[in-house]
């Protein structure tokens, strides 16, 4: 972080007295939308009898609220660049908090699905929003620790879903699940009317609906075929075909963009190389964290623990990185944010080796010393990078940019998730010299070691190229500013 770029946020006339208020709504947003989308996975077989439905039919509680929430936030990135941040993040609450009612009021599965849609458009109003809000509240100098204390909330919500979810479903019901949102939600909304400041987009833009339109289509299309694949094959003729209409999509998206004048993503965002190497970065470690759903099979699985055991063995890297994000945001407003997430992707490869070391006798303290240094790389990574990503935009555009984070790690997360869950299971497959009729976590514990081992060494190959690809731009952009002090000084002579 430069002394110009520090003192030009400091003096442009935007007044940062409420910062601390912003965050609090900020932060309730975030905690509802994370703990809300871990909450609900605690009480799927629950969901399955007290409904009646199959698990196929219950799948669908979880998948509607995430391919809502996905699909809609570059939209409303957009909107909100043209209307201001400030009616659609208040509606956000309104809407997440109605359908949390709704969802607790459900008598059917149809029902709660529908709900649970409802709660997506909120939930997408809050997520896609919360950054652009934060990187406007705060001056440049603090950027990168409110960012990191927001990475922190997200820690928090994940931890928590999965405990409060049990401790709900054990002592009342389920509908208590989603009626716990209510007050917060109402909390939150009070604090967003009151201390989110309105912003004056200029006037006269466009809405760019066949960007939207093809935009949705293409993400719709990549993660029900990436769901599809996961169940059926990547081959089979219905993920395949997921994945045609996807590439058609994309592509006359992109046309569609460069020929819009006022486009939902504006193609000369990614011409700022700081801007397009963190995107890529970034979604690089979204897909390796795709390795985080496969350790609840190998604890349970290969190590035998309980249930309750697996949940508090599992709160360690969220804890990590809730612990690391604020200081690695508070040391990249200190010395620039490159050095900080270039340490903290070589840390994150580092602990996918580690965890590619975990067998069937590991012990619990051995799987904590290996699975832990995996959140405090992520921790010191993510606040810097996502600080990077918000500063290199302008103001107006800070909407789309926090959409677009937001996109990244969620499609991130699902294509690990299928991508990186479907390489596990050959490799188990592989152990065990054929098919298994029950899947790979019928395998015996040496057998899910192996395809855990094979697939976190795939997780650090994706970070290393993400570590190589930074390193690069780091010393370009320090050659660059070599040459322009260089220059400077020639004509300062002169």
């Amino acid at each position: 972080m430069t002394e110009i770029e520090h003192s030009t946020r400091e003096t442009d006339g935007v007044d940062y007295s409420r910062k601390w208020y912003v965050m609090s709504a900020v932060a309730m947003g975030v905690f509802l939308a994370t703990i809300d989308g871990s909450i609900v996975n605690v009480a799927l077989p629950t969901l399955t009898q007290a409904l009646d439905a199959d698990f196929a039919s219950v799948q669908w509680v979880v998948l509607s609220y995430l391919l809502t929430v996905t699909i809609l936030q570059a939209v409303v990135g957009r909107l909100a660049d043209m209307h201001g941040r400030k009616l659609l993040y208040n509606s956000g609450f309104v809407v997440f908090t109605v359908g949390s009612f709704l969802c607790g009021l459900s008598p059917t599965v149809g029902w709660l699905i529908a709900a649970r849609v409802l709660q997506g458009i909120g939930g997408a109003m809050t997520l896609a929003l919360g950054l652009a809000i934060i990187t406007d509240a705060f001056p440049a100098g603090e950027r990168g620790r409110a960012l990191g204390i927001s990475g922190s909330i997200v820690s928090i919500g994940i931890v928590t879903g999965p405990a409060l979810g049990g401790v709900i479903i054990e002592h009342l019901t389920w509908h208590w699940i989603f009626f716990v949102n209510v007050p917060v939600g109402i909390l939150g909304t009070y604090l967003a009317w009151r201390y989110i400041p309105k912003t004056r987009p200029p006037g006269g833009q466009q809405f760019d609906m066949a960007g939207a339109a093809t935009l949705c289509v293409f993400l719709l299309a990549l993660l029900l075929g990436l769901t599809t694949g996961q169940r059926q094959g990547f081959t089979s003729p219905e993920a395949l075909g997921l994945f045609i209409l996807a590439a058609f999509f994309l592509a006359t998206f992109i046309i569609l963009e460069r020929r819009h004048p006022q486009p939902i993503i504006p193609p000369s965002l990614f011409a700022v190389r700081l801007f397009r190497v963190n995107v890529f970065t970034g979604l690089l470690v979204f897909i390796a964290m795709g390795v985080n759903v496969l350790i609840p099979f190998y604890l349970e699985n290969a190590l035998a623990y309980s249930v309750q055991q697996v949940g508090l063995l599992l709160a360690v890297v969220p804890v990590a990185l809730g612990i690391t994000a604020p200081l690695s945001g508070t040391l990249s407003d200190r010395v620039g944010s490159r050095p900080i997430s270039a340490l903290g992707l070589a840390v994150t490869m580092l602990a996918f080796v580690l965890i590619a070391g975990l067998t069937a006798e590991t012990t619990a303290l051995g799987f904590i010393l290996r699975y832990m240094p995996l959140g405090i790389g992520v921790g010191l990574f993510q606040s810097p990078n996502n600080s990077a990503i918000m500063g290199s935009v302008p103001r107006e555009r800070l909407g789309v940019a926090s959409s677009l984070l937001a996109i990244t790690r969620s499609l991130g997360q699902t294509v690990g998730f299928a991508v990186l869950g479907a390489l596990w299971a050959t490799l188990v497959f592989r152990a065990a010299g054929e098919i298994l009729p029950g899947g790979a976590e019928s395998g015996t514990p040496e057998e899910i070691a192996a395809g855990l081992h094979g697939t976190a060494l795939v997780a650090a190959g994706l970070v290393a190229v993400a570590l190589v690809v930074a390193l690069i731009a780091w010393r370009t952009e320090r050659r660059e500013r070599a040459r322009a002090v260089a220059k400077t000084a020639g004509v300062s002579r002169s």
